[in-house]
């Protein structure tokens, strides 16, 4: 599959398990950057079809928006293969370690944080709540903003399990996304991409429901 522009997409399938319970998915990866070099947006169920969509190019990083078994379950065969560190929040160490105990990242995602790969910039925006070390990643120049499961088309990610807070992903949405220009398109871990202008107008919406 020959690179299609600074964002490439791939669906994987496979389970998510938290609490006692596993769910089936499907999880948005993403590939970001440019014909040489690209950023792995988390590496989720199938280790080929990512190598395929990668098509040859070198691994920047392996960058974990958050660390459920479903978004790191291929990282460090990812990362083993194409000779690139894993980057992931020092918050989500405890859900990390999950997966895979005997396993660190590589480096630590602080917010601020900017990777680059092929002209691309990635600038790492915390957004607990979701989970604890929950962070999205801003390209400013692709106005393109990649949320993980912080921000879904709909409303927030799931807050209902642990190691989570409403409240706090609230704060998250509103107070470092939904400030993004409303054209701001955004690419979720799971789902339909949306816009930070369509959701925005939801925000109240989402309080009261409580989800």
């Amino acid at each position: 599959m020959p690179p299609s522009g600074p964002v490439d997409h791939v669906v994987t399938s496979g389970t998510f398990s938290l609490d006692g319970g596993t769910w089936e998915v499907d999880n948005n990866v993403w590939v970001v950057g440019d014909e040489n070099e690209v950023v792995v947006v988390d590496a989720a169920h199938d280790l080929e079809k990512i190598a395929e969509a990668v098509a040859g190019r070198r691994v920047v990083a392996v960058v974990c928006t958050h660390a459920h078994d479903d978004h790191v379950n291929q990282a460090p065969q990812l990362s083993d293969r194409f000779d690139a560190p894993i980057l992931l929040a020092a918050a989500e160490a405890p859900l990390w370690e999950m997966t895979w105990p005997d396993r660190k990242p590589d480096r630590e995602l602080r917010d601020g944080d900017v990777i680059e790969a092929g002209g691309v910039r990635l600038r790492a925006i915390t957004t607990p709540g979701h989970s604890p070390g929950s962070t999205c990643l801003y390209a400013e120049d692709l106005g393109t903003l990649f949320t993980g499961d912080t921000l879904f088309n709909g409303g927030p990610g799931a807050t209902g399990r642990s190691y989570s807070s409403f409240d706090t992903i609230i704060d998250s949405i509103r107070d470092r996304l939904l400030t993004l220009p409303g054209d701001t398109v955004v690419r979720t871990g799971h789902g339909d991409s949306t816009t930070i202008g369509a959701e925005l107008p939801h925000l109240e919406e989402w309080i009261r429901r409580g989800h």
